[in-house]
């Protein structure tokens, strides 16, 4: 019998203090790369609910969800990575977030597999940490003249 597939919810924050994006950099087989803070929803959580959870898990503290930004498919049979996990459907929200003004980067209380550091990376030096997903860097540094929510679509 085949395994039922699922659509997984996940979440993301969007950190910017300074010209500066809050990543959560990560390795794996393939070498270095970046991500943003979060990760899955859990049945009966709400999106900001969810968020809140995996800052504190990933960054080692809380965040103020603030709005939408960005809703991101991926499926990664449509992506390089579809030979690793061919049976990834994800839908992401991306929410502007806030940190306290005293926050300095640090790993969480439960960092995800491949969680080597979590660091301020300049917005106009993205292309030096292979953020992903790749889409959204041009779109980050010009948040304030876009209109929102932004559909980027099955990305990567």
């Amino acid at each position: 019998m085949k395994k039922k597939q699922k659509v997984r919810n996940s979440v993301k924050a969007v950190i910017i203090r300074g010209g500066k994006l809050l990543v959560i950099l990560k390795r794996d087989q393939e070498g270095p790369y970046a991500v943003l803070p979060g990760g899955g929803q859990k049945w009966g959580e709400t999106l900001a609910d969810a968020l809140k959870r995996e800052c504190e898990e990933e960054i080692g503290t809380s965040v103020k969800v603030r709005k939408l930004l960005f809703i991101r498919e991926y499926r990664s049979c449509q992506h390089e990575f579809a030979a690793v996990s061919p049976e990834v459907h994800q839908v992401e929200f991306y929410f502007k977030c806030k940190v306290n003004k005293a926050y300095e980067p640090a790993q969480g209380i439960h960092p995800d597999n491949g969680q080597v550091e979590v660091r301020w990376v300049a917005l106009d030096q993205l292309d030096t940490v292979q953020l992903y997903p790749r889409t959204m860097c041009s779109i980050l540094g010009d948040l304030k003249h876009s209109v929102y929510p932004i559909y980027l679509g099955d990305c990567n």
